[in-house]
């Protein structure tokens, strides 16, 4: 079906008041997760063509998440929905105020190829929550998870919900269709494109992007939870998440215990009879394999390092500089460079003037660095003593800053991002006469009064 067709009935359906209602969101919703349940087994299939992925990680990084955001939602649409009454202050004697929350209209929700189900349908339960239509745009490069996708909101009519399949064409052309709003998650060079594609129609914008997200691993760190960790979230989906430490900081003092905990744990956990697991997940296409091979370099290799296929070792590069390639842009893949340092502050001061990253992670005990990592790091969330899980909770809201994204999402978060916020004064009888004419010296001398100038 054509896009400016669907565009053109979703405005009309929009119009008809129908998401306007709670019920029929959580209908929505409700509707949403039984189909997910009904094309579980299709779904694992298509993971396991498309990534290589396990049915447990499809369950715990693709629909536990997506699970909970709706129960979270259907517990608290109408509580969201519900006018929020406010005091509009002594200019505005004898009223009140009423924040409201409207849809937006029309959504276009735009995903990735990592985390395929999880990216493009978390989004969505914002939209619905919040009373939107919607077309979603998964992506080509995982073919047959985008298909399931589609099997899944076929349960919707396509003037409420509609799936575009497609490559870079088919969003060339969504990106052209007036929609009022778009929701991207991806890089940050097609972002720029959407950025700028949107400014010409003035719609509003998320972008959730990426960057080279740090991890600080202190002398005071404790080294087995940070390598159990550490070696969990950066090699978590073959290292092809936005939110993955991009590369370490490791101090001097115990840098060869750390390296020594990393390779154990990467053993425990990837290498259960000593070799690699059969269901570590694999590199999207040949074109990424080949992209982090160049980011191999072989006199630093410390750990892993093989390539086959469309599968890359879980790799560690140890005593890496700045100026070295792969520290030039995010690595998106499972390759884990390592820097050194003595000094926190020279750390601390590097990155404050680095390009702001999604996330960022310090493991220490120290309260006063935990301090300056809180305040003085700009990054759009992170965690203290662990990595990745900050996105995990509903009263969390995720997202990025700078050239890492805008906009916030997850929970209540969510609901506001997919809404407008109107703002409404109710009027009584009385009011103070001061704002009408005459203007007279009185009237300024209480002014000036009210204000504290002379």
């Amino acid at each position: 079906m054509d896009i400016v067709e669907i565009v053109e009935k979703q405005k009309v359906f929009f119009q008809s008041g129908k998401t306007l209602n709670a019920k029929y969101r959580i209908d929505a919703l409700k509707a949403l997760k039984n189909s997910i349940k009904s094309n579980l087994g299709e779904l694992f299939d298509a993971f396991k063509k498309d990534l290589n992925k396990s049915e447990f990680d499809v369950l715990s990084s693709e629909i536990t998440p997506i699970f909970l955001e709706i129960n979270y939602m259907i517990r608290h649409i109408k509580k969201l929905m519900k006018p929020k009454k406010v005091s509009t202050g002594i200019i505005n004697v004898s009223s009140y105020g009423l924040s409201h929350h409207n849809p937006m209209g029309i959504v276009l929700v735009v995903s990735p190829w990592n985390y395929p189900i999880n990216l493009s349908i978390m989004p969505l339960i914002g939209a619905i929550s919040a009373g939107n239509t919607a077309v979603v745009k998964p992506s080509a490069y995982t073919p047959n998870v985008s298909n399931v996708i589609k099997k899944i909101l076929s349960v919707f009519s396509s003037d409420y919900i509609f799936v575009a399949l497609g490559g870079r064409e088919q969003n060339q052309l969504l990106f052209e269709q007036p929609f009022d709003m778009i929701f991207f998650t991806g890089s940050k060079n097609v972002g720029q494109v959407v950025l700028e594609k949107a400014s010409k129609n003035l719609i509003p914008v998320v972008l959730e992007l990426g960057g080279k997200s740090p991890c600080i691993v202190d002398e005071d760190a404790d080294i087995s939870i940070a390598a159990k960790r550490i070696v969990w979230g950066k090699f978590l989906n073959a290292g092809q998440t936005c939110v993955a430490p991009d590369y370490l900081w490791v101090h001097n003092n115990i840098k060869d215990k750390f390296i020594f905990a990393l390779k154990q744990e990467i053993k425990a956990q990837f290498y259960p009879e000593g070799k690699l697991s059969e269901d570590y997940t694999h590199i999207v296409n040949e074109k990424h394999v080949e992209r982090l091979k160049k980011l191999i370099d072989k006199e630093k290799l410390c750990f892993g390092g093989a390539v086959k296929d469309l599968v890359i070792e879980p790799t560690l590069l140890a005593d890496v500089k700045l100026t070295d390639d792969i520290m030039k842009e995010e690595i998106f893949g499972p390759i884990l460079p390592m820097l050194y340092f003595d000094d926190f502050e020279e750390v601390v001061n590097f990155q404050i003037k680095a390009e702001k990253p999604l996330a960022a992670y310090y493991f220490g005990k120290d309260k006063h660095k935990i301090k300056v990592f809180e305040e003085q790091l700009c990054f759009g969330g992170g965690a203290v003593n662990d990595v990745i899980m900050h996105l995990t909770s509903h009263k969390l809201p995720f997202g990025g800053v700078g050239a890492s994204g805008m906009g916030r999402y997850h929970g209540e978060d969510s609901f506001k991002t997919f809404s407008s916020q109107k703002s409404v004064i109710y009027k009584r009888r009385f009011e103070l006469p001061l704002k009408f004419r005459p203007h007279t010296s009185f009237k300024s001398k209480l002014l000036k009064w009210f204000l504290g100038v002379k």
